[in-house]
């Protein structure tokens, strides 16, 4: 009786279990698909306004004097950040205000977008 008892609990699991990462899938549409996502694909995006006090193309680094970021508990500050991409170092002149998006990577903040 044990015996059936648990070949059946065993079969009613694996005819479920798909249905159950269906379902999965379906709340989450990244549920199964590449596991090896980066850190870069998952961060919160955050944005801000500020004024390009120093760039550093070579060192992809830029120093913003920038507002507030209510989502992070912020105030407004001066602050370096790494710049993801060389290509935005067109739109980050000395005292210019710029609106900018960065993201969180390690201990470090990184502009990813300029506008």
């Amino acid at each position: 009786m044990k015996v059936v008892l648990l070949a059946a609990v065993a079969s009613l699991i694996l005819q479920t279990a798909p249905a159950l990462a269906q379902s999965n899938a379906a709340k989450d549409p990244h549920a199964g698909h590449n596991m090896n996502m980066t850190a870069d694909s998952r961060a919160a995006v955050h944005k801000a306004t500020g004024v390009v006090k120093k760039a550093d193309a070579a060192k992809s680094m830029v120093t913003l004097a920038h507002g507030a970021v209510p989502e992070l508990k912020w105030p407004a500050m001066t602050m370096s950040f790494t710049v993801k991409d060389k290509a935005l170092f067109d739109k980050l002149a000395v005292g210019k205000k710029v609106d900018f998006e960065f993201i969180e990577q390690g201990k470090s903040y990184v502009v990813t977008a300029v506008k």
